[in-house]
């Protein structure tokens, strides 16, 4: 690996896809296969949100908007393909075919992240979620005992600080507009509120890297923390529901990520092996 890509990866600095796949080609980055598989699960988690945003391109309420849910998903797929990238150098395999070629129950995207994108409200629910659990994750993972596991995270959490800046700004906006406005945020919660127990879920993999020092313990209670403040500002309540049955991180998904799958697979399974 050369002077200028070993630089790269490090706590704190800039780490590109391209970087990593370098780095996995030369043997100086191979992720374990429990490292693999936790980092399968958070690329997946961004690409399928990455795929969710997208289509809110030329349909957003107002085009700041669409500039600015664009970005996020850039951001997303910029992070997917990192952690994709990483996931494949244990399998021997790249970031597109880890994308475009598994089937459904071989993903790993908890359920939260496939959920429709309803209404802006329900989208920026949806987002609020997402960005306090990716933040306070990603932070921690920066002082990871995996090397690239923090590298990734480190690049990663300061493009998640905007996003869960532009989600508060949205909620408190909506929440305290009009009742027409704070119907649909409260709506928007309600609906997205059950999928967040997921996110949280410990099992036998986040065991032994946690063991390791790979991953950090358990964030559920700072998250729901600092969801408490911002709700407190916006007057709004936690919502109360049964949490949904989760099973994403198993490869048992929501009917909701075949349809998300057709669509976003379908051109590099007609055209194998094209380029631009």
């Amino acid at each position: 690996m050369n002077d200028s890509s070993a630089t790269r990866i490090t706590r704190g600095n800039a780490l590109r896809p391209e970087d990593i796949a370098e780095a996995t080609r030369q043997g100086t980055a191979t992720a374990s296969q429990d490292v693999a598989e936790y980092a399968l699960r958070l690329g997946d988690d961004a690409l399928i949100l990455a795929q969710r945003l997208g289509h809110w391109i030329s349909r957003a309420p107002e085009l700041e908007e669409d500039v600015a849910l664009g970005n996020i998903a850039l951001d997303q797929l910029g992070h997917a393909r990192s952690f994709l990238t990483y996931a494949g150098s244990a399998w021997g395999k790249n970031e597109d075919e880890l994308a475009y070629f598994r089937r459904e129950p071989e993903f790993r995207s908890a359920h939260l992240f496939e959920q429709p994108n309803g209404d802006f409200a329900a989208t920026i629910a949806r987002q609020f979620i997402v960005a306090n659990y990716q933040y306070r994750l990603y932070r921690e993972l920066t002082q990871s005992t995996d090397a690239m596991l923090a590298a990734i995270a480190a690049k990663a959490v300061k493009e998640v600080d905007y996003h869960l800046d532009h989600s508060t700004q949205w909620v408190l906006r909506l929440a305290g507009g009009t009742e027409e406005s704070r119907r649909r945020m409260i709506a928007g919660f309600k609906l997205m509120w059950p999928y967040v127990g997921e996110l949280f879920e410990d099992d036998p993999l986040t065991t032994r890297l946690g063991e390791a020092g790979v991953v950090p313990p358990s964030l559920r209670a700072e998250f729901d923390r600092a969801v408490a403040v911002v709700f407190d500002e916006a007057d709004l309540e936690i919502p109360v529901s049964a949490t949904a049955t989760g099973g994403g991180r198993r490869g048992h998904h929501s009917e909701h990520l075949g349809l998300l799958l057709a669509e976003m697979q379908v051109l590099a399974r007609e055209f194998p092996g094209a380029s631009w």
